[in-house]
């Protein structure tokens, strides 16, 4: 573990105004209020076409990869597209595995325009155990998030302490000492292909 912890937040939302990537900025700032050092992965700035495992080599998910697995925590922030998570993430994490999440520390946040977002949630936890990370109990779900910030800021206070929740927990797990490997991971042979 980095000292002091280093904790990232991969942003899933392409939107210029997005929701989700402000949201991702409060619990990057709650981290940092904790002593973190934090960066927040904007896929917008990866060149990350639709994964191909045959020709899966590009500068973009290389770097990707490296500033994964230099954090010693990871929130995962997604817009919520019919009830899961959106593609660039799902994208993001189709070029990690193992290396990049195991035994890692991962914070979850969804953003809806509606008012159900929390299956997105069961999604990436799902995804996460698969590929051994150590997934937050708390997670943060904002739904109609268009009633939530007032441009930057939140005016929800219930959703801000959520999500400030989450990026402490993200410093405060960040060292957490392994389980052993879930049965979910030792099942994801496809990850080893």
């Amino acid at each position: 573990m980095s000292d002091p912890p280093h904790v990232i937040a991969v942003c899933g939302s392409l939107r210029d105004e997005s929701y989700t990537r402000r949201a991702l900025r409060h619990a990057l700032d709650a981290a940092a209020e904790r002593g973190a050092t934090t960066e927040l992965v904007d896929l917008r700035e990866y060149d990350l076409p639709v994964y191909d495992p045959d020709d899966d080599e590009f500068p973009a998910a290389d770097r990707l990869r490296e500033t994964v697995q230099a954090a010693d925590s990871v929130i995962l922030g997604t817009p919520v597209y019919h009830g899961s998570y959106a593609t660039p993430l799902k994208n993001a994490l189709d070029y990690c595995g193992f290396d990049e999440f195991d035994n890692t520390t991962v914070g979850l946040l969804c953003v809806s325009g509606g008012g159900f977002p929390v299956t997105s949630l069961d999604h990436l936890r799902s995804v996460c155990r698969a590929l051994n990370a150590w997934v937050i109990p708390h997670q943060a779900a904002l739904p109609k998030a268009r009633t939530m910030f007032d441009g930057e800021t939140f005016v929800d206070e219930s959703a801000a302490e959520r999500v400030a929740t989450l990026g402490h927990r993200a410093v405060e797990y960040a060292n957490i000492e392994p389980d052993p490997r879930c049965l979910e991971s030792t099942e994801n042979v496809g990850a080893d292909d």
